[in-house]
């Protein structure tokens, strides 16, 4: 949606389908925004207060309609809770996802003396709010017309700033619509061509798409080996951002970001249950998050290289599949002993992590996987995983997804786990047979690829897909991160 700031003004004469104020909890007095809609509208808004219509607890929000007294025909009174930014970016979701459903075209939200980072996150919200997936829908539901424009009606933040939020929930909502697109569509090839259609409009950004051949060359045969299966020919995608100044403090520094994309996955040999198999085209999220976060860290101009890598390819059973107890051989010459077929995530980020490094430069990682089961059960669907190999980088990563609201919450690494990815035949397993820490040993696993750079692995299979949709976990993490590296 198109977003621009525009001065506080008058409230009772902002053009739009709907004007949105916030309130906090509580029964203080109003003020700013909110008190401006209260007398306006001759004390509804208190009188609602009053009632219990209007709480103000965090995403709560109430219609008012202003009957020509003011020139928007509606008001949202949304709740922001204590005030807190993860309190501000659920009223925008909420604010968002009330305006689609009033089929309301433009959108104003009046933050009052919020500040910016809570602005950014109202910003951010409304895009995630108002998101729908309706490309496949033919009845009403796909003719309401999406939120074309959003006025922020001052709150403390600058143009950049709010475009730069304005940007981030584009990309994420653009790594959405990657995951929710169903399989037969999103291909590896698909994905691949969605890449070099976002580098071809930025300049500094370029794309270079790795096929079979280019793979075998390269002798990556943890890819390959999953793609075998499969009539889909696989992909290496490979996005590099080359900005025309540096920091000096990041000058020798080159971020590498991989995500994992199985564009569908059945288990492979190792097939699924076929109740919730739908869901599997949600596999490749990490992947469509790279992809999308590094058109936006090109299009923010952040100042630090940057090279995302995204290995793209489906997991299916067939007379080509591999099979249970093959061994393939990794970019970097280790062997793997293939104990699961289902657990092919790790399989090809371990060849997507050595291009990272030993291709493209990379000095540290981050990479994105809807990889376990596990990390749901252990932490849900609000924080993801986090993994990491040097303490600074890994708390550097975490306050990244606190910034951008992104949450991940650290857990361990420790040689003791080495033995539930160690083989009789090879150098590595990709599974065990104990049913425990299967988190923590698929992230051993990945370490064992990282050249000993510093990196983190964000187990994003809890957050990353919810409700059998896409989520756009990561893309604002990654966008923190880089700016924080660059010194920016």
């Amino acid at each position: 949606m198109q977003t621009t700031l525009r001065k506080a003004g008058e409230l009772r004469t902002a053009k739009a389908d709907l004007v949105v104020v916030f309130v906090p909890s509580g029964d203080g007095p109003l003020d700013g925004p909110a008190a401006a809609a209260d007398a306006a509208l001759d004390g509804l808004v208190t009188a609602s207060r009053a009632d219990g219509e209007i709480t103000g607890e965090a995403g709560s929000l109430t219609v008012l309609h202003t009957g020509g007294r003011m020139a928007a025909p509606r008001v949202a009174v949304v709740g922001i809770g204590d005030g807190g930014v993860d309190r501000w970016r659920a009223a925008g979701r909420a604010a968002g996802n009330r305006a689609r459903e009033l089929r309301a075209r433009t959108v104003a939200i009046a933050p009052g003396d919020a500040g910016a980072d809570r602005v950014a996150a109202a910003v951010v919200g409304v895009e995630a709010g108002a998101y729908r997936f309706t490309r496949y829908r033919t009845e009403d539901v796909a003719k309401r017309p999406p939120v074309r424009a959003l006025q922020v009606l001052g709150g403390g933040a600058t143009a950049a700033q709010v475009r730069r939020a304005a940007n981030t929930g584009t990309a994420v909502s653009g790594a959405r619509v990657l995951a929710d697109t169903p399989s037969n569509d999103m291909t590896p090839t698909a994905l691949a061509e969605r890449a070099e259609a976002i580098a071809a409009g930025i300049p500094g950004l370029s794309a270079r798409i790795l096929g079979p051949r280019e793979l075998t060359r390269l002798k990556a045969g943890a890819l390959l080996g999953v793609a075998r299966g499969s009539a889909e020919p696989p992909r290496m995608i490979v996005l590099r951002w080359t900005p025309p100044k540096r920091r000096r403090a990041a000058a020798d520094q080159v971020l590498g970001l991989v995500g994992k994309a199985v564009t569908f996955d059945t288990g492979g040999i190792s097939i699924k249950p076929s109740q919730g198999m739908e869901e599997m085209k949600l596999d490749m999220s990490g992947g469509a998050a790279v992809v999308e976060a590094m058109g936006l860290i090109a299009q923010q101009g952040v100042p630090l290289e940057v090279v995302g890598v995204v290995p793209a390819t489906e997991n299916m059973p067939s007379g080509t599949a591999t099979k249970p107890g093959d061994v393939v051989t990794a970019m970097n010459g280790k062997t793997i002993e293939v104990i699961n077929t289902d657990a092919e995530g790790r399989l090809i980020l371990a060849d997507a992590l050595c291009y990272a490094t030993a291709k493209a430069g990379a000095t540290r990682l981050i990479d994105f996987a809807t990889l376990t089961g596990a990390i749901v059960v252990a932490l849900g669907e609000v924080y993801a995983g986090l993994f990491g190999s040097d303490a600074e980088w890994t708390d550097a990563v975490r306050a990244a997804g606190e910034a951008s609201g992104d949450l991940c919450w650290p857990m361990p690494l420790h040689e003791g786990y080495a033995n539930l990815i160690s083989s009789r035949v090879a150098d590595l397993s990709n599974s065990a047979n104990k049913r425990q820490a299967g988190a923590v040993y698929a992230a051993q696993f990945l370490r064992e690829f990282t050249d000993g750079r510093p990196w983190c692995h964000v187990d994003i299979a809890g957050t990353g897909m919810i409700g059998g949709a896409g989520t756009g976990f990561g893309v604002g993490l990654m966008l923190h991160a880089a700016e924080a590296l660059a010194g920016s």
